[in-house]
């Protein structure tokens, strides 16, 4: 039997121009970054392959050593990229090279939803015409709007408007996957692939089926290797009759900054009370405010940023096993990692693979998500995907429109301004010491990505939580319903607010022991 296990320079060879090339990280987890960094030097010394399109349902690579599909952003490389969420870069850093390229019309670029990218990876391995779903309507996503289109380059349209049985969906339109870079973490002789070490199993197993099944090839980078026959078969994610090549390479890390932690792989348990607390911080503030939204036994998904800092809280508050957190990437239960190391959890009760977490969550299994914002607008309508003049801002709409398609309860959590914005918290109390350069309270949403009409029409519960106020999404219009201790709604609120607002006439201060250092006591007061 011929042996899969090659060097990276000789498994990229697989590869060829004109190749639908399809990979899947979480930022720095999963990551086949052996591979990437090795068909980029192929590229760089023969000029081959040419015009791949790239596909990536989840950002794959940061900016902290891991470039990922960076290593691809090569004009002549790439013709077309179709991405769920992009490289994360935080607005201090140079923008990733893949940014640039679609800011510059370098690339054919579009920016499908997460989960409905790694359902049509589904549908394409089943040789069906495509993914039919609500999911997208009436934001970017929808052909009445961009149709997912990135740039001015972009013209063909991926997606149509469907009526049936009365209801309007969407048809994201099936293509082949002719090649396919995986990453697990053990593989056999046989090129069995098991994921035991990763946060995440994500879609490596519909990464590897479409590419297969569309006569494509299909590349795994893994840890390291075992003889054949000893993978327990419950274990293995990715059948070897489905893997062309194998590559090893031993120092592939769980997560941006984590080598390894068998706590998010779920092989053990870590104590709650080695928790690190989080500092007092107006993140912490609108984690706080956010948690006091959530009840007892609510199953809740947290979004990238701030969000992914309710958990930690919770565990603060003794409350970490009174609420499910989960995490679209597949992790139910435990304590959702944040930053960069986003995507897997703490502790989790149970892992599943990403698609089989979006059919839950798309489908309203959860009764609350959490989310970040990068702009608001007075219909209640959320920008998180792009700022057309500030080219770091280009995270994509991830798993945003997927999660909150059926969810009850929108939390939405962030600052009014961003960009040098300074805040003082002292004595219980909130002081705008220096104004953010960017305004993300607008008269109008420069990218479509949460339809607040729409939310109404579906009797959604939408809050917006800021470091001043909070205000609620109600038929009258945005309405302050909360204003912090120390603000003053004419000097700190309305200048930053570029929308007419109600003001309740409930209107009250927020909890001040969200301003204080100490643990809130949530556990017997609120929840």
């Amino acid at each position: 039997m011929t042996s899969k296990f090659m060097a990276a320079e000789e498994a990229v060879q697989l590869i060829k121009s004109g190749d639908t090339l399809s990979v899947c990280g979480i930022v720095g987890g999963l990551v086949p970054e052996k591979v990437l960094t090795a068909l980029e030097k192929r590229f760089l010394e023969s000029g081959l392959p040419r015009d791949l399109t790239l596909v990536f349902p989840v950002a794959v690579g940061d900016v902290y050593g891991t470039a990922g599909t960076d290593h691809l952003a090569h004009e002549g490389l790439i013709k077309r990229v179709i991405g769920g969420s992009y490289v994360t870069a935080p607005a201090s850093s140079k923008p990733p090279k893949i940014y640039e390229m679609i800011f510059q019309n370098k690339v054919e670029a579009y920016n499908f939803p997460m989960g409905v990218l790694m359902h049509l990876h589904r549908e394409i391995a089943a040789k069906r015409p495509g993914l039919i779903t609500p999911v997208g309507l009436k934001t970017f996503v929808d052909p009445r709007n961009t149709g997912a289109k990135m740039n001015e380059v972009t013209r063909e349209d991926l997606i149509e408007v469907l009526k049936l049985q009365g209801k309007e969906y969407l048809f994201f339109k099936a293509f082949p996957i002719t090649a396919a870079i995986i990453r697990g973490t053990t593989a056999d002789e046989d090129g069995n692939i098991t994921m035991e070490h990763e946060s995440s199993f994500s879609i490596m197993l519909y990464l590897a089926m479409a590419a297969r099944n569309c006569g494509g090839k299909v590349i795994a980078q893994v840890k390291r290797v075992t003889g054949r026959g000893s993978l327990p078969p419950q274990l293995v994610k990715v059948p070897g009759i489905m893997v062309d090549a194998v590559v090893v390479d031993e120092n592939q890390t769980q997560a941006t900054g984590i080598l390894y932690d068998p706590a998010v792989s779920g092989e053990l348990k870590k104590p709650w009370a080695g928790i690190e607390e989080v500092p007092l911080s107006v993140e912490k503030i609108l984690a706080r405010r956010s948690l006091m939204e959530l009840n007892k036994g609510y199953i809740v998904n947290l979004g990238f940023g701030i969000p992914s800092l309710v958990s930690q809280v919770a565990v603060e508050e003794g409350l970490i096993d009174q609420i499910t957190y989960t995490v679209e990437h597949g992790a139910i239960g435990g304590m959702p990692l944040a930053g960069l190391q986003f995507g897997g959890a703490v502790n989790p009760r149970a892992i599943i693979e990403s698609s089989a977490q979006f059919d839950f969550l798309t489908g309203g299994g959860i009764n609350a998500a959490c989310m970040a914002f990068a702009e608001i607008d007075g219909e209640g309508n959320v920008n998180v995907s792009r700022l057309n003049k500030i080219p770091h801002v280009l995270s994509g709409v991830g798993g945003f429109i997927d999660i909150l398609q059926n969810v009850k309860k929108v939390i939405f959590c962030g600052t009014m301004t961003a960009g040098g914005i300074k805040i003082e918290i002292e004595k219980g109390k909130l002081k705008v010491e220096q104004e953010g350069k960017v305004i993300k309270l607008v008269r109008q949403v420069q990218h479509l990505t949460f339809n607040g009409a729409l939310a109404l029409e579906k009797s959604q519960e939408v809050i917006y939580i800021t470091e001043r106020g909070v205000f609620r999404l109600r038929p009258e219009g945005m309405t302050l319903v909360e204003v912090a201790p120390g603000v003053d709604i004419q000097r700190d609120i309305a200048p930053v607010v570029k929308f007419d607002f109600k003001i309740s006439a409930n209107l009250r201060e927020m909890d001040e022991r969200l301003f204080q250092p100490e643990p809130m006591g949530l556990k017997d007061s609120y929840l």
